[in-house]
């Protein structure tokens, strides 16, 4: 479902103008969708991508696995200019370079993986449909995916622990991915959901947001959850079911004391 950028209402599909406040949608001519598979769902997942000749697609360094002879790579900046990079780099915890897998000279085939355990979904993001999503989730995306840092509020540190959220816009497909299952929430104007920080994957950018405390003090402190984020539709909210915070604090007490005997 997309929604008005101006009023928020949601849009008649292939609506030109917002039926509530008369706003012009603005629509380009999408670019051909991606052929792709998603194997070994929903616990070891692997993004397969067939591409036509000189079809490409962009993808954090590191996740390629596999390649045809025909796929041609090229790595450049994220953004356009240094700061940008820097910034997403520095507030997104992402990488400085992104490579652009395309095919030359015939079809070609490539395969991506992320490092979390878990499963690879694709969101279509257009002009009125835009998401934000938490910066360990990206995996691919189409070249007219734009990724940006929303400034306002994240750089306060909203999530707090390291959990920086990274905005894309444009028209095309987004690959993500999550630790654990994928769960969906759709939410009506005015409907809102509280999250864990930890647990959030994306949110959709027609959704209003604010980062608050669980409960009071006492629940802050002793309840589990720190931080939590309320998020009111429109929009969608996408979440992870396992917490990669939680699973290193498991790791740890097996740890613990074999570390702990082997330092005395």
């Amino acid at each position: 479902m997309e929604f008005c950028p101006t009023c928020g209402r949601a849009l008649e599909e292939g609506a030109s103008f917002c039926s509530s406040c008369g706003a012009p949608i603005a629509r380009s001519r999408p670019a051909e969708p991606l052929d792709f598979e998603v194997k070994y769902k929903p616990s070891y997942s692997m993004l397969v991508v067939h591409l036509k000749p000189n079809q490409s697609i962009t993808a954090e360094s590191g996740a390629m696995t596999y390649m045809t002879p025909s796929i041609q790579v090229q790595t450049r900046m994220r953004e356009k200019s240094i700061l940008g990079t820097l910034g997403l780099t520095v507030l997104g915890r992402q990488s400085f370079f992104v490579n652009d897998y395309s095919a030359v000279g015939g079809p070609g085939e490539a395969a991506f993986v992320a490092a979390p355990v878990g499963d690879i979904d694709v969101l279509d993001v257009t002009p009125t449909k835009g998401y934000v999503i938490q910066k360990a989730a990206y995996i691919a995306s189409t070249s007219n995916v734009n990724l940006d840092i929303q400034w306002e509020g994240f750089t306060r540190g909203l999530f707090g622990q390291g959990l920086f959220m990274i905005r894309a816009t444009g028209e095309g497909q987004l690959f993500i991915n999550t630790f654990g299952a994928l769960d969906r929430h759709a939410l009506e104007p005015g409907e809102t959901l509280t999250v864990d920080n930890f647990h959030l994957v994306a949110f959709s950018s027609s959704c209003s947001y604010r980062v608050t405390k669980f409960g009071g003090l006492k629940e802050t402190i002793l309840g589990g959850e720190g931080l939590v984020t309320e998020i009111t539709g429109p929009g969608e909210v996408l979440i992870q079911t396992k917490n990669l915070k939680e699973f290193v604090d498991w790791v740890w007490t097996l740890m613990e004391p074999r570390v702990q005997a082997r330092a005395r």
